[in-house]
């Protein structure tokens, strides 16, 4: 597999995985579920305003409840003291609050039914997110299931993109190890054949070599010219003849 090759492949495999990243179901069934939580903050919140403003005109309410009591014990008063223009005015201030509070009370009766179907939304909404967040981990647990049964059918099947990944870096080790062994099969030529300095070596090493090479070659030619001397006096020396001993002498001068 040549070096483009190699590219073309990690770069196919990281843009498959990114995409995977981007399409994972798992992500997007999160993003739904915080988007209805938000929503349901969002009704929760205008739940407790609602409930506010209503608890705000009900005090108020009560307020004008109690002074209405007042006023009319104030004519009832101003009666039996014989001050009939007093009674006259607090009647008159009553027939008032009267109106306003007939006012405020539409007013909380609307934010009373709002609330209300607040209420029930609230409700029908947190039912909803609870099913999906139940559905969404069951779903997302398959999900996860799957994805790893797959991981493991593919790494028994030796595919995928980690089996990918390991076939190119086996490649690129293979490709290394033959250059680095042609690459010393060569400079052990280059060395013996004297091209290359050996800087490990010791001062006139090369000498040495070549002188030994000599030497070899030398005793070749003598054991050789021995063998042929005794070929011709008919005289062939036979295995079986040799002493066990022989061995020992090796190298010592004797064929």
């Amino acid at each position: 597999m040549t070096f483009t090759s190699r590219l073309r492949v990690l770069f196919r495999t990281k843009t498959s995985r990114a995409l995977d990243r981007l399409e994972d179901p798992r992500e997007a069934l999160d993003d739904s579920y915080d988007q209805q939580v938000a929503m349901l903050q969002q009704v929760r919140q205008g739940l407790a305003e609602v409930a506010t403003a209503k608890k705000r005109i009900e005090l108020q309410g009560q307020e004008m409840g109690a002074r209405h009591r007042r006023l009319a014990a104030q004519a009832d008063q101003a009666l039996s003291q014989g001050r009939e223009d007093l009674a006259r005015t607090a009647l008159e201030r009553r027939a008032l609050l009267e109106s306003q509070v007939a006012a405020i009370r539409d007013q909380f009766t609307g934010l009373q039914q709002q609330q209300q179907r607040l209420q029930d939304n609230e409700r029908r909404l947190a039912e909803r997110v609870t099913a999906f967040r139940t559905e969404k981990e069951s779903i997302k647990a398959s999900y996860a299931a799957s994805v790893a049964q797959v991981k493991a059918n593919e790494a028994a099947a030796g595919i995928g993109s980690q089996a990918t990944d390991v076939g190119v870096n086996l490649d690129r080790a293979k490709d290394k190890v033959a250059q680095m062994q042609a690459r010393a099969a060569a400079t052990d030529e280059l060395l013996a054949n004297g091209a290359l300095n050996d800087l490990t070596a010791p001062p006139d090493a090369d000498l040495e070599r070549q002188l030994s090479n000599g030497a070899i070659q030398a005793d070749v030619e003598r054991q050789l010219q021995s063998m042929k001397s005794a070929r011709a006096a008919h005289a062939p020396r036979r295995a079986g003849d040799e002493n066990p001993d022989a061995w020992l002498r090796i190298g010592q001068g004797q064929g």
